[in-house]
């Protein structure tokens, strides 16, 4: 079977996108392992198809896969380059996108280039908790924006060896479903640098949407940062996430930045 894609990046996280609006493809996960693989396939983070809607009042349907095959509830950087792709397909009214994820309904605004998600709500915060790892003890911040996340700040994040520390934290006894692991310093201008080791990727991801709202939510929460934050990822841009806050409760979270289009092609699987 040939499929025709589009690889897209958000902030350098990188996509397989495929429009199925019929619903006639399916692909098993060994397919998509082998579509995202950087040497014998197109080579992605995550690969995302673009379904029919399923639910009311939505537009799309957003399917998120990560680079090992496995399906997961969302993706942030995900869903800007879903949104993108969806207008590219006349999906939504060329300006707006409404879709369902695996994590709940989401919202999406185009703006020249730019793309404001609305994200699923923040559950599960647990702040200041200690963990111990063979890396040795840290204190973190866990959360679920729309998938699992560990924040640890540190005071100069390009001195983290991210694959032995990310994998001790994404593997450790106390997240029995596995989590995202996120490094992060607060700059002298409030910029935050934000690395993220990312499940199912096994490494370090240029960039991670959910990831960048965890710090920022974490950041404000316990280091006072004030909104909207400012987030430097791996790949080079900057990120901007926004939310209410009143007392320790978090609504109303947007994640905006850009999505591009590398390349269009048909791959045999």
């Amino acid at each position: 079977m040939e499929i025709a894609f589009t690889k897209m990046h958000g902030a350098g996280n990188d996509f397989v996108m495929i429009e199925n609006l019929d619903g006639s493809i399916e692909l098993t996960s060994e397919q998509v392992a082998a579509l995202c693989d950087r040497r014998f396939g197109i080579g992605a983070d995550g690969l995302i198809l673009l379904n029919p809607p399923v639910e009311p009042n939505t537009d799309a349907t957003m399917i998120y896969y990560n680079a090992d095959g496995g399906r997961v509830d969302m993706c942030g950087n995900g869903a800007r380059c879903f949104t993108s792709f969806a207008i590219q397909n006349e999906v939504g009214d060329g300006q707006s996108v409404s879709f369902q994820t695996d994590a709940g309904p989401m919202k999406a605004l185009a703006n020249d280039g730019i793309f404001t998600i609305n994200m699923t709500p923040v559950h599960s915060i647990a702040l200041d908790q200690s963990l111990s790892t063979r890396n040795g003890e840290f204190q973190y911040d866990f959360m679920n924006t729309g998938v699992e996340h560990v924040v640890v700040f540190r005071p100069d994040v390009d001195q983290v060896d991210i694959v032995p520390e990310g994998s001790a934290i994404r593997y450790h006894d106390n997240f029995p479903d596995g989590t995202n692991a996120n490094f992060a310093e607060i700059q002298d201008d409030g910029v935050i640098k934000v690395r993220t080791y990312e499940r199912g990727v096994e490494d370090e991801t240029l960039a991670c949407g959910t990831g960048v709202v965890a710090v920022a939510i974490a950041a404000n929460l316990t280091r006072e940062q004030p909104t909207p934050v400012s987030m430097l990822v791996r790949g080079g841009d900057v990120l901007s996430v926004d939310f209410d806050r009143q007392g320790d409760a978090i609504s109303n979270i947007t994640l905006t930045g850009p999505a591009k289009v590398v390349y269009t092609g048909v791959v045999e699987v």
